[in-house]
C-alpha cells in the first residue's frame, strides 16, 4: 500500500462522456477500481464538443478539456476540418496545460494514453520536468509502421516519447517489442486491456434467441459467422466475404460495425453476388451485442495488424469459436491446435489475406465438434482467467503504478 495519496496527470485525446474508444474505456474501468485516497488522477483531453464543459469530475479523474469546438460534432465531424487541427495543437497545448497544472497541483507522475496520440505532449512536459516520472501506455492498433509514417512530422519528438519513458505498460507482447524497437530500455510490464466478462457471458430466453433469428432470417441448418469489426483495411473483412465462395449457401456473414470501406465492401458483395448471404447491421448498441454474438455460431476478424483485440475476447466470453490471424496482440490469446501444440486450443488461425483457409476453418468447426466444444471451453476459461477488469485494475496498481509512483525504476 502506498504511503501517501499520490496524484497522476493523464494525458489522453478525449474522454467520457463522448468520443471514446478502448483506451479511454480502459481508463475508466481502471481508475474507478482504485482507491482515491491512494491514487487521485487529473487529466488533459481534448474538449470538441462545446456542450462538454472545460472541468468536471468523472468518477476518479478531474478532467481538464482544451482546444476549440463546435455543438455535438458526431465522430466524423472529429475527422474533418476545423475539428481535426485539435489534435495537432494538442501535440503542443497539452503540454502547456499539464506544466500550468503541475504547477498548481504538482504531480507525482504522469501518464500518456498511446504514444501516437500523446507521447509527444507527455515528452514535452517531461523536458519541462525531468524529475516527474513518466508513465506511457501502448494501446495502439494500427501497424507500427503507419503510424511512424504518420509521425514522420514529429519523428524526434515521438521517438523520445518511448526514449525518455520511465516505464511503458503494453497491452500486448507485440506492443512491447515495439516500444523496443523504437528504442525503449526500461522497465516494461504487459498488462492487457480486460473486457466485462459479466455482460458478454449473459443468458438470454429462447424468446428473445428466437426474436432475433426471425429478425435476421436465420433458418435452421444456417451457420452465422459474425464479425464486430470497424470497416477499415487492417480488419480485412473483405477477405471473410470472399471466403463465402468457398462455402456452401447456408454459410452466412453478419457484420457489425461501421467504417470509411462500407460503400466499397457493400459493392464487393454485390460483385460477388453475396447480397442474399452478407448483412450489413451497421453499428448495435453494446448492450445488444452479446445476443447477436450468441445466436451466431462462428466468430471472425482476420486482422493484419491488432494492438490487441478485446473484441477477440468478448467472443470468447460469449462462448463463440474464434477464427482469425495470429497477427499483432492477437498471438497472446489465440492459440491454434496445430500451430501452438503445447497450448490449451482457444481458437483456429489462418494466414493474412487467406479467404480459401478461412472458409477451411470455418468448415472445421463447423464439422468437428469436439475440437469445436474443446475451444470454445479453453477460450472462455482464458476470458475469465485473464481478461477480467477487476484483476487487470488490481495488475496496474500493484505492477505498474506501485513501482512508477515509489521510485522503484531502475534504469
Amino acid at each position: 500500500m502506498m504511503q501517501q495519496k499520490k496524484k497522476i496527470l493523464i494525458f489522453s485525446l478525449a474522454y467520457f462522456p463522448k468520443h471514446v474508444g478502448g483506451a479511454e474505456v480502459a481508463i475508466k474501468e481502471i481508475t474507478d477500481r482504485i482507491n482515491p485516497n491512494e491514487i487521485k488522477f487529473d487529466m488533459v483531453c481534448l474538449r470538441f464538443d462545446s456542450t462538454l464543459p472545460k472541468i468536471e469530475t468523472s468518477g476518479n479523474v478531474t478532467v481538464h478539456r482544451i482546444g476549440f469546438t463546435t455543438k455535438n460534432p458526431t465522430m466524423a465531424d472529429i475527422g474533418k476540418f476545423p475539428l481535426h487541427v485539435n489534435k495537432l495543437l494538442f501535440q503542443f497545448l497539452a503540454a502547456w496545460k499539464a506544466h500550468k497544472l503541475h504547477r498548481k497541483n504538482t504531480y507525482d507522475g504522469i501518464w500518456a494514453m498511446m504514444a501516437h496520440s500523446c507521447g509527444v505532449p507527455a515528452v514535452i512536459f517531461k523536458i519541462l520536468h525531468p524529475k516527474v516520472p513518466y508513465l506511457l501506455t501502448l494501446q495502439e492498433g494500427d501497424p507500427p509502421e503507419y503510424i511512424q509514417k504518420k509521425m514522420r512530422p514529429l519523428y524526434p519528438l515521438f521517438k523520445r516519447a518511448f526514449v525518455k519513458a520511465d516505464f511503458i505498460q503494453a497491452i500486448s507482447t507485440f506492443l512491447g517489442n515495439w516500444a523496443h524497437n523504437v528504442g525503449y530500455k526500461g522497465l516494461l510490464e504487459i498488462v492487457p486491456n480486460a473486457v466485462n466478462t459479466k455482460h458478454f457471458s449473459q443468458t438470454y430466453s429462447e424468446g428473445e434467441f428466437n426474436v432475433l433469428k426471425k429478425k435476421l432470417g436465420k433458418q435452421g441448418g444456417d451457420i452465422y459467422i459474425i464479425t464486430t469489426s470497424r470497416l477499415v483495411k487492417k480488419n480485412a473483412v473483405d477477405d471473410v466475404i470472399e471466403s463465402l465462395k468457398f462455402l456452401s449457401e447456408n454459410y452466412k456473414f453478419l457484420i457489425l460495425g461501421i467504417g470509411p470501406l462500407e460503400e466499397e465492401l457493400k459493392l464487393k458483395t454485390k460483385n460477388l453476388k453475396l447480397e442474399t448471404r452478407v448483412f450489413f447491421l451497421g453499428q448495435i448498441d453494446h448492450k445488444e451485442m452479446p445476443k447477436y454474438l450468441k445466436v451466431s455460431d462462428i466468430f471472425t476478424r482476420p486482422s493484419l495488424s491488432e494492438g490487441m483485440g478485446n473484441s477477440f475476447v468478448e467472443a470468447m466470453a460469449a462462448g463463440l469459436p474464434v477464427v482469425a490471424t495470429q497477427e499483432g496482440g492477437i498471438a497472446d490469446f489465440l492459440f491454434d491446435p496445430d500451430r501452438n501444440p503445447d497450448k490449451p486450443s482457444t481458437g483456429l488461425a489462418v494466414n493474412p489475406r487467406d479467404p480459401e483457409g478461412l472458409a477451411r476453418q470455418f468448415k472445421r468447426l463447423n464439422e468437428d465438434k469436439k475440437l469445436r466444444d474443446e475451444i470454445i471451453k479453453n477460450a472462455r476459461t482464458l476470458a475469465f482467467a485473464k481478461y477480467d477488469w477487476d484483476k487487470i485494475a488490481h495488475n496496474m496498481e500493484k505492477k505498474v503504478f506501485k513501482i512508477f509512483l515509489n521510485n522503484e525504476i531502475k534504469r
